[in-house]
């Protein structure tokens, strides 16, 4: 990876999944020097927070900040609160969708790059081999960008904020593979909804399904631990 460039911050959301990862080695590869963000929002298991850390530290960045925000008290979604998570994929916008997370992620990554005078934000999310969330489409982050850029110092007065989400049309073998070339250790990463304390995989999720047709598109070893 190139050197960062201390003068280029970058606030990264970071779940401890494969797509985050590969998104703070790119932005590290165009020069970001990376502040990674992790939101503990009451989600079923620790181990994808747990991974968070390893995957921050990893990939070199000069710090990894954990926000908790209790979305299970509002619950509406089978990663916080007590609903199965579907193990059969389906139609339409699953149960595993949770109200407002991406908008809540985003608006704490937003403040902590005011205060780091920071104009960049980088996402993991992605439109081609995901779940249907409505919060992962171009049309949701091009809104948050324009949103950024009214409600903010740095949007009225300063050098504006830019939202980059550098995997939003990249599918899951894709992205294994600029994994890959970056070096990113994908065993590092949980991407299971319902992972054990000890980071398993459950393999019947969507995010399990959905990681190992990534792996098996790029005709790599799928290198995660499952029950």
């Amino acid at each position: 990876m190139n050197a960062s460039n201390p003068s280029r911050k970058a606030v990264i959301l970071v779940s401890g999944g494969m797509d985050s990862a590969v998104t703070i080695a790119m932005a590290r590869e165009q020069g970001f020097e990376v502040y990674a963000l992790s939101v503990a929002y009451g989600q079923r298991h620790s181990s994808e927070l747990e991974a968070s850390e390893r995957v921050a530290t990893m990939l070199g960045a000069v710090t990894h900040k954990t926000v908790h925000v209790d979305l299970r008290s509002i619950g509406g979604s089978a990663l916080t609160a007590d609903i199965d998570v579907p193990e059969d994929g389906g139609t339409g916008i699953p149960v595993t969708y949770v109200p407002a997370r991406n908008t809540i992620m985003l608006s704490i990554a937003l403040g902590w790059a005011e205060v780091l005078g920071s104009s960049d934000i980088f996402c993991g999310v992605n439109a081609v081999d995901y779940s249907g969330y409505p919060d992962c489409r171009p049309a949701f982050i091009e809104s948050f960008q324009s949103l950024a850029n009214v409600a903010t110092k740095a949007g009225v007065e300063g050098a504006g904020i830019r939202i980059h989400a550098p995997l939003m049309d990249m599918g899951k073998g894709d992205i294994v593979r600029e994994g890959m070339r970056l070096g990113v250790d994908f065993a590092a990463t949980v991407s299971c909804y319902q992972a054990d304390a000890q980071g398993r995989a459950c393999g019947h999720c969507d995010a399990c399904r959905l990681r190992a047709e990534g792996f098996a598109k790029a005709g790599v070893p799928d290198p995660t631990h499952y029950v």
